[in-house]
């Protein structure tokens, strides 16, 4: 059994309608990561100095040593990049949500204290500015909760939302885990909310993103200049628009720096696509929190029926095991393959089912095709079909012939098993009786290989049909 963890289906091709307040068609965050006085350095405990999102470029850690121009360049953040933007986003009248890195908040008394006056969220960023990939799951879990701990020292309360960044593959559930987040925002795979089981209990997930976040001034490929960001996100946002306008709103994440778009030819960029913004109308532009808030009222979780990939294998093919007519053997075999979160729909589903039935030998293909039933046969006479098969041959009346058209289909089913050896094989629910007799009648002018590939197609899709009837 090979379960794998990543879901690469999420919404699919019909994400939910977001319904943002007052019909916007696109919500608009802007984050302000303060992360001054919470990055590595060596006056905080850590082995080296900071050399992550700095104007030094191709920075290295110094072990063992501080760096005074990285120092300096964060100091820059503290102490001017981020009043700049305050005054940016008050004038403005825009919400904003902080990431707040704790011990860098507990370094920073005037700006906790105009990040509250402006009413702006402050949600967590975590414990310090470092590095978590490598961290083990108890000591980032320690850290989890002394980030919480201080969060409300500095602020008064604890936070609500949460993204740490620099994460682990344990992040996520270790903050689903420590407990009372309205949201985590430590990935970067869609446009819009969405729920995670984790530990058996609902997480909201409100996504990131890097691709419109300022750190790309000092990465490569990069922006340049204010002229080439505010190029970027304007284009990010006529798109994102144009997508609500169609009728599928989205979300756009705007991450900054206050040492990076606080400097003056950077921040010119932001402001001037802060204005652009202002000249439309239905753009909403909430902090996260309110995100979080909306989605859990207007997106409620909702448990699914059935998770197939979650389930054991018995369940799994007493479930599944008759979508291939007969042939439990299809399902066991998907059960041991790799599934995931991208199976759990028809079209998931369908797809490991599928892929067993076409690694199947041919001899194990055609036992398949021979365990379908005739068409109107004896079988349907005797009411000894699969319930599957007796709602499929009912749904084109094969249920209700003439006589005249019984025994018409009894001799294409006689000389159709006499040429080719299995039964004709349709998908009746994509037919009326006159275009199965049609189809019959055409077919049987194939030759033997023709023929076995075209019934070997009508099985699959007589499986996506049995699936689309009982999954998402």
């Amino acid at each position: 059994m090979n379960r794998y963890p990543r879901d690469m289906h999420g919404y699919g091709p019909t994400p939910p309608h977001a319904n943002w307040p007052g019909g916007a068609h696109v919500a608009v965050q802007f984050v302000l990561n303060y992360e001054e006085g919470g990055e590595n350095n060596i006056l905080h405990g850590d082995g080296a100095s900071e050399a992550f999102l700095v104007d030094v470029l191709g920075a290295q850690p110094w072990p063992g040593q501080r760096h005074a121009n990285v120092e300096s360049m964060y100091e820059y953040g503290a102490r001017a990049g981020f009043w700049r933007l305050h005054r940016l986003f008050t004038q403005a009248g825009l919400p904003v949500t902080v990431y707040g890195v704790a011990t860098a908040l507990m370094r920073a008394p005037a700006q906790v204290a105009a990040m509250q006056e402006a009413g702006w969220e402050i949600a967590s960023h975590g414990l310090k500015w470092v590095q978590h990939k490598d961290m083990p799951a108890a000591e980032e879990s320690a850290q989890i909760a002394e980030a919480v701990h201080l969060h409300a020292i500095a602020t008064g309360a604890r936070p609500r939302g949460w993204y740490t960044g620099r994460s682990s593959l344990n992040t996520v559930d270790l903050v689903a885990d420590h407990g009372g987040f309205a949201y985590i925002s430590d990935t970067y795979d869609d446009d819009l909310p969405y729920w995670r089981l984790i530990g058996g209990r609902p997480q909201l997930i409100i996504p990131y993103s890097l691709s419109t976040n300022d750190m790309r001034f000092v990465t490569a490929p990069g922006f340049d200049n204010g002229e080439e960001y505010f190029t970027f996100l304007k284009d990010s946002f006529d798109c994102l628009y144009a997508e609500g306008q169609a009728g599928a709103p989205k979300m756009m994440s705007i991450g900054l720096h206050c040492r990076l778009v606080g400097q003056p030819g950077r921040y010119l960029g932001l402001k001037k696509f802060i204005d652009y913004i202002g000249s439309f109308d239905r753009v909403w532009v909430p902090t996260r929190l309110a995100i979080a808030e909306h989605w859990a009222s207007e997106h409620p979780y909702v448990a699914p029926e059935v998770i197939p990939s979650q389930l054991g294998l018995e369940d799994f093919v007493a479930r599944y095991g008759s979508i291939f007519e007969h042939s439990p053997w299809i399902a066991e075999r998907a059960w041991e393959a790799e599934m995931g979160p991208a199976h759990d729909n028809a079209i998931g589903l369908h797809f490991a089912l599928r892929s067993q039935f076409r690694m199947a030998s041919d001899a194990e293909r055609l036992a398949v095709l021979r365990a379908h039933p005739d068409l109107a046969g004896k079988l349907a006479a005797a009411r000894r079909l699969t319930v599957e098969s007796t709602a499929e041959q009912a749904s084109a009346g094969l249920d209700a012939l003439t006589d005249e058209e019984r025994n018409k289909f009894t001799a294409l089913n006689n000389a159709y098993v006499e040429k080719f050896g299995f039964p004709f094989i349709i998908a009746v629910r994509d037919h009326t009786k006159a275009s199965i007799l049609d189809n019959f009648e055409r077919r049987l002018a194939n030759s033997a290989q023709e023929e076995f590939a075209t019934a070997c197609a009508q099985v699959e899709r007589i499986a996506l049909l049995r699936l689309k009837a009982i999954l998402p």
